[in-house]
């Protein structure tokens, strides 16, 4: 079946790299799609849904991140992103804007190709039923089956991720894990860059503390990671 391992479009300005990783993603068994910018990105994704989308972010015109920010209005199609290496912002807004991980450049074809797998995989596995319809912490709630988080009856604009990770915190608190453990445990990954769940933290935090800079709910530890601490018993 020639769409078997899966359909994915890359965009990228450089020709070079389009087909670079166009060959590695062949080789690896996938069906391919070329865009050379964004606003051919939108149209190619309009005209056929891939099963995923590799993104840069730095390009003319229409950039990734707003390529990014549009098809998240209607579809939660995995995005891996390509960043320049030591642009954290970018990576932080592609995360925030809903992005599944992302890639720095100068980047490897074959961990990238890797990176596109581990990610499809993830988003086919179905999602287990919830032990309980709903994770609560005070005034913090998580309803599971809707996929909705409020604090102080306030809806939180999460990320799919950001949900994820909030999900399994509650569901553990006390315990602390290593960014290896949740990048295994929630991403579903067992290779990746783990900044990726600093990142996630960091943004959680600044939408579930009263003061980020001092958390009392996710809190880190120190030489471990990061363990959640209920504000009630």
């Amino acid at each position: 079946m020639e769409d078997q391992a899966g359909r994915v479009l890359v965009v990228d300005d450089d020709e070079t790299v389009r087909d670079v990783v166009r060959r590695y993603l062949e080789t690896a068994g996938f069906t391919v799609d070329l865009a050379g910018d964004g606003t051919a990105a939108l149209a190619q994704f309009a005209e056929r849904v891939p099963d995923l989308v590799v993104l840069d972010v730095m390009m003319p015109g229409l950039n990734g991140l707003e390529v990014c920010r549009r098809l998240r209005q209607t579809s939660q199609v995995p995005i891996v992103m390509l960043t320049a290496l030591g642009e954290e912002e970018n990576r932080i807004a592609g995360l925030q804007l809903g992005a599944d991980d992302y890639v720095t450049k100068p980047f490897s074809p074959k961990e990238l190709t890797l990176r596109v797998a581990s990610v499809l995989r993830r988003a086919r596995m179905p999602r287990p039923e919830p032990p309980t319809a709903e994770l609560t912490d005070g005034d913090l709630r998580l309803q599971m089956t809707a996929r909705q988080a409020t604090l102080d009856r306030a809806v939180l604009p999460l990320t799919t991720r950001e949900f994820d990770l909030l999900a399994f915190f509650l569901s553990h608190p006390g315990t602390a894990f290593s960014r290896a453990d949740l990048l295994e445990k929630v991403w579903g990954w067992d290779f990746g860059d783990q900044s990726t769940v600093t990142v996630h933290v960091r943004r959680l935090r600044e939408k579930i503390e009263r003061d980020p800079a001092k958390p009392v709910r996710v809190a880190t530890v120190w030489g471990v990671g990061y363990r959640y601490d209920r504000t009630q018993p």
